[in-house]
């Protein structure tokens, strides 16, 4: 399944990606919520799907809201990927660095991103997200993992690397500014991906490369971060994890090059499908 919320900000719909077509879900589900995850919404919604219900189409030039409402956390991985490690000359992290950003930085995937007043600094960064379906707190195995996971989307975890490092060494008032996480277009269900750890990862800036990587250069596997975030925090039902970015980020150019007004950002990662912001003055 592909969940998807759309229409205007603070009054979006539910609905599912039918063969490439947006479909109306709101006249059988409020919201992709934790009540809905901790509800057996899953299985209702495959029940749905599975009946002879008719959904209607989604207006056609309806907003693409996130695909999830502000989630009760945002649980950031840093340094994750072996060869971003590599090239921001940083040491491969024995555990995973967790920092949190503001749940209220996620926005829709083709809305605009706020460029914070002051900033000459503000980055790229895509990324796999884990949506939580169930709460999960000190899970036993890694193999536990799989239960708890609802799906996978895309997360921009756009930062400002003056405030994340400059500005008291701590990162979350790098990560958190306004629209610094626009999510979605979609959640995919497991079920849905080959293979989570093999997913081709890509970001454009004004049409030139600039991220390539896939998720199998990860040092922590979405499984593993579910599993060792447990043993310090619950993971709540929608909640929604960034598992950290590939190599190519502006901060590691030489020289370092940053987001300005006007810049247009497209990233994509198979099987997630695409976002694309247009990068305004705050």
């Amino acid at each position: 399944m592909f969940l998807i919320r759309w229409g205007a900000p603070g009054a979006e719909h539910t609905g599912v990606m039918l063969d490439g077509v947006r479909k109306d879900c709101s006249a059988h589900f409020s919201d992709w919520s934790p009540a809905f995850f901790r509800g057996d919404g899953m299985t209702r919604l495959r029940a749905l799907l599975a009946s002879a219900t008719v959904l209607p189409d989604v207006p056609p030039y309806a907003r693409w809201a996130a695909c999830i409402p502000r989630p009760g956390k945002v649980v950031c991985i840093g340094l994750n990927y072996s060869d971003h490690a590599a090239e921001v000359g940083a040491k491969i992290p024995n555990e995973p660095i967790v920092f949190l950003k503001g749940t209220n930085t996620v926005v829709g995937p083709y809305d605009d991103v706020l460029i914070p007043r002051n900033s000459v600094k503000t980055d790229w960064e895509v990324e796999l997200g884990i949506v939580i379906g169930s709460d999960a707190r000190y899970l036993d195995s890694v193999a536990d993992s799989a239960s708890h996971i609802a799906g996978f989307c895309i997360v921009h975890d756009v930062s400002e690397r003056e405030f994340q490092t400059e500005r008291g060494g701590q990162w979350t008032k790098g990560k958190s500014c306004d629209t610094f996480a626009p999510t979605g277009p979609w959640i995919a269900t497991p079920d849905e991906i080959p293979d989570v750890n093999s997913l081709a990862l890509e970001l454009d800036v004004n049409g030139v490369r600039r991220q390539a990587g896939s998720t199998a250069s990860m040092i922590f596997d979405p499984y593993v971060l579910v599993h060792y975030l447990s043993q310090f925090m619950t993971l709540e039902a929608g909640d929604l994890i960034a598992t950290g970015t590939p190599p190519g980020v502006g901060m590691a150019m030489k020289p370092p090059v940053f987001l300005a007004p006007g810049d247009v950002v497209s990233l994509r990662i198979a099987h997630l499908g695409e976002q694309r912001q247009t990068f305004r003055p705050a």
